[in-house]
């Protein structure tokens, strides 16, 4: 491997850009005006031989970050050379050199200290395009923090630098981690020396709070060995706090009031996401980078939703004619079918003798089918004349986030029942779930449908054994026949989604089976998106774009 003098002939020392636990990053200067950045890590390598652990450690992962460079990322920091310096025998990283802040430093005064939804989700989606990218090489990351992600000033572009982490041994990485990491952004398994791809999502999801929050989950508020631990305690055990609650907190003054109003709601799929991504077991999370980017990338769509111009107009009128008129003829063919069924219903024992199926069992499956078409049509006709009507609203907004939900048809909730409730919330986000769902228990015997769907949803989320599946399910249903808009997307999610594993998956709904009823859950998603559930709405997409 290349030798350079800690910078050596041909490579220039530019002085310190940081330093760290996992080693210094210096600013290096290639003959000409080339600049790069040489990250030298802490532990020396004595031997380049088989018989050096660190050396073959160090040779393997390089190997991994060379295969992350032979296809280009536009969000991924370039690996120019590695190699080991000639004083020290440390091993070094020369990484191509990004001009521009990154998030840590644009998050400081006199910059706000919370990001736009717009900037925030264009985050997400370069930084998990990053991680995907990495990941699908085999390669950790094992660093993913606010100031290892640069905004590129030339390009625009995040960028994913610093993958020194990456390069070492796990008794490297266990040493280095103890005493010197960035423990506000390190998973629960991390403090233990294990790096796997959920260890990077974890890490993701933290950096995402801190951008919509304004603060990471436990902040770090001294650097002494007590105040460490008890971060390291905070993300194995404390569940992370209400991040809506901390953006409204954290809204800059210098935003006008309309400004603060439509940034204050942050999408129901982000929210999902970053609470997903700080779940404490691995296995609860995304599985790697790809499967968060993907999800990003289905879901960011939802955050803008652009003004119907004529031509688009022009197209969904035409759209609804045509299933209007589909439904008409779907209408005639069952009606026709029923007249030949009453006609020829005494041929059906014949017909049956022969091992074919019977004019009864055949209209029996068909009406079925078209009922199912025919209620899938309709839904399909109220979705679309829905959607044009909002586009032909003056003075919409153009962000679907920005809504403000129509008034739920329940009953009004007395001062007591308010408080109850959000003691209730405040113990489950606290982990004291027992509390939690006494309280929840307590008011849905009350039939408070707020109750009733957390209790439910609880127990069929594998957090409340208090209750089975089919009671869990119940309480929900009742909730929605109530009017409580979160119980009926739920309601409409079950029965629509009810064979996609992964759908469920990705909501931690694994405890219990559904059953799918496609047009009921049809039915449910379009009340909910009637009054104003924005991912009821996104959920009706999906399923129009399957029929």
């Amino acid at each position: 491997m290349a030798k350079v003098f800690t910078i050596t002939e041909g490579l220039e020392n530019m002085g310190a850009l940081k330093t760290g636990g996992q080693g210094s990053v210096y600013k290096g200067r290639r003959r000409g005006e080339i600049f790069t950045a040489i990250k030298i890590l802490p532990t020396p390598i004595y031997s380049e031989s088989a018989e050096d652990k660190n050396f073959l450690s160090f040779q393997n992962e390089v190997q991994k970050l060379k295969k992350v460079n032979e296809t280009p990322n536009p969000n991924v920091v370039k690996i120019i050379n590695s190699g080991i310096t000639d004083s020290g025998n440390f091993p070094f990283i020369e990484m191509e050199y990004i001009e521009g802040p990154d998030l840590e430093e644009l998050l400081k005064p006199p910059l706000d200290s919370i990001f736009t939804i717009k900037e925030a989700i264009k985050v997400a989606e370069q930084l998990s395009h990053a991680l995907a990218h990495c990941h699908k090489m085999e390669v950790r990351h094992g660093d993913v923090k606010s100031n290892n992600v640069k905004f590129n000033a030339a390009t625009g572009n995040y960028i994913l630098l610093d993958f020194g982490l990456s390069v070492m041994s796990d008794e490297q990485r266990r040493t280095s981690l103890r005493h010197a990491g960035a423990v506000e952004f390190m998973a629960p398994e991390q403090h233990e020396g294990q790096m796997l791809f959920q260890t990077d999502v974890y890490s993701f999801g933290v950096i995402m709070f801190e951008l919509l929050g304004g603060i990471v989950p436990f902040p770090l508020k001294d650097k002494g060995e007590s105040s460490r631990n008890n971060v390291m305690v905070s993300h194995m055990e404390m569940m992370p706090p209400d991040i809506a609650a901390l953006r409204q907190h954290h809204l800059p003054a210098t935003w006008n009031e309309e400004k603060k109003a439509r940034q204050l709601h942050i999408p129901d799929w982000l929210v999902t996401m970053v609470y997903k991504c700080l779940e404490k077991q691995p296995v609860h999370r995304f599985e790697n980078g790809i499967e968060l980017h993907d999800y990003i990338q289905r879901n960011s769509i939802l955050t803008a939703t652009p003004k119907a111009n004529d031509e688009q107009l022009v197209f969904l009128q035409k759209e609804n004619q045509r299933l209007l008129h589909e439904k008409e003829e779907l209408q005639k063919e069952l009606l026709a079918l029923k007249q030949n069924v009453g006609n020829n219903w005494h041929t059906s024992e014949n017909r049956s003798s022969n091992n074919q199926p019977s004019i009864k069992q055949s209209f029996f499956v068909r009406n079925i089918v078209w009922f199912l078409l025919i209620g899938i049509s309709i839904a399909g006709i109220v979705y679309v004349l829905y959607k044009n009507k909002e586009r032909l609203k003056p003075n919409t907004s153009d962000s679907i986030t920005s809504k403000t939900p129509a008034k739920e048809k329940i009953a009004p909730l007395g001062n007591e029942t308010i408080v109850q409730l959000n003691q209730a919330s405040d113990y489950v986000a606290n982990a004291e779930l027992a509390k939690g769902l006494a309280i929840y228990s307590s008011l849905s015997q009350q039939q408070v449908p707020q109750a009733m769907y957390q209790y439910g949803n609880l127990a069929l989320q594998n957090l409340n054994k208090q209750i089975d599946c089919v009671q869990a399910f119940g309480l929900i249903v009742k909730a929605a026949n109530k009017g409580y808009v979160p119980a009926k997307r739920t309601v409409g999610f079950f029965y629509t989604f009810a064979e996609d594993e992964e759908a469920l998956r990705q909501n931690n709904y694994t405890r219990c089976l559904f059953g799918k009823n496609t047009a009921k859950g049809a039915k449910y998603l379009m009340e909910a998106m009637l009054a104003g559930d924005t991912t009821a709405s996104r959920l009706l997409d999906e399923l129009n774009a399957k029929y």
